[in-house]
């Protein structure tokens, strides 16, 4: 999968081809383990969905062989590593890794990335909207939040993720 056009660094090819062929059970485990994280963290990060939060999310980096499925209901939020998006997302959002992290973490303006077609959105816009708000008012450094619980280690790890994604750092 490759990204043409785009303002956006993308994942080195080497990397998008392991993760083609890794597991995902282990991308799984890591990736509840930083959505506990977050929750942790932002106990309120959902409840500004309203009605949107019974939602199901397709998240596609453009750049590598995985999707992923963000259910944020406020009880037992879900994401999922999936291979393919699945039938039945309400809506889905497809752009570049650093673009998709860049959003949540307020180094890349979503509207710009959306009207310079960096990313596109389809289905339920009202409910990527209050995704958008929702995230936008919890002010998540994603990378950083993601790889907390891997305490002396996480600082290694986010620079070296940040450096592989093409995500600019959020830190001042």
């Amino acid at each position: 999968m490759s990204v043409s056009n785009s303002s956006v660094a993308a994942v080195p090819p080497p990397f998008a081809l392991a993760a083609s062929l890794l597991p995902l059970l282990p991308l799984q485990l890591m990736l509840g383990a930083c959505l506990r994280e977050i929750c942790d963290r932002h106990p309120h990060i959902f409840d500004r969905l309203g009605p949107y939060a019974g939602k199901r999310f397709g998240l596609e980096p453009t750049d590598l062989p995985i999707a992923f499925v963000l259910e944020p209901r406020r009880i037992n939020p879900q994401v999922r590593a999936v291979r393919t998006l699945p039938h039945g997302i309400d809506a889905r959002i497809a752009g570049p890794l650093a673009a998709l992290i860049g959003m949540v973490e307020g180094s890349y303006d979503g509207d710009a990335l959306f009207f310079s077609r960096d990313i596109q959105v389809e289905g339920d816009m009202e409910a990527v909207i209050a995704l958008r708000n929702a995230i936008d008012d919890s002010r998540i450094d994603l990378l950083a939040e993601s790889v907390a619980w891997l305490g002396p280690l996480r600082l290694l790890v986010e620079r070296f993720l940040r450096i592989v994604v093409g995500a600019p750092s959020v830190r001042q």
